[in-house]
């Protein structure tokens, strides 16, 4: 059975935020942002899990978003982490450019599903 692209970077994004959780937590002893940061950046794989069992195509859209929303409060908590000198530039580019690539997926489905829908309501 092939795996969806989406679940798969959404999950491995989700195991990398855990890992720099820790990291933070137990090297940097930030405690604050990091539990923010955890809690935001695993969401968005719980979203696109509970989507793929969405109840309509409204459903579906709106899990999709609250995904979205998720990596767009990590990415906030990455870029706070890193001005505030919690991680160096290599680390918050690397974290970054995952998040901004599950953020275009994501961005994709909402909006071909969006096209979709709009396409078959005008016929």
């Amino acid at each position: 059975m092939k795996q969806d692209p989406l679940h798969e970077k959404t999950m491995l994004f989700a195991v990398r935020i855990v890992r720099l959780y820790r990291y933070l937590s137990e090297e940097k002893k930030e405690f604050v942002m990091s539990k923010q940061l955890l809690r935001a950046g695993t969401n968005p794989g719980a979203m696109v899990r509970e989507a793929i069992n969405a109840e309509s195509n409204a459903d579906f859209i709106h899990k999709m978003s609250i995904a979205q929303k998720e990596i767009g409060e990590t990415l906030y908590w990455l870029e706070l982490l890193f001005r505030t000198d919690f991680l160096n530039e290599i680390e918050y580019k690397s974290v970054k450019t995952d998040a901004d690539e599950v953020m275009k997926i994501v961005r994709s489905c909402i909006l071909t599903l969006k096209k979709k829908n709009k396409n078959r309501d005008e016929r």
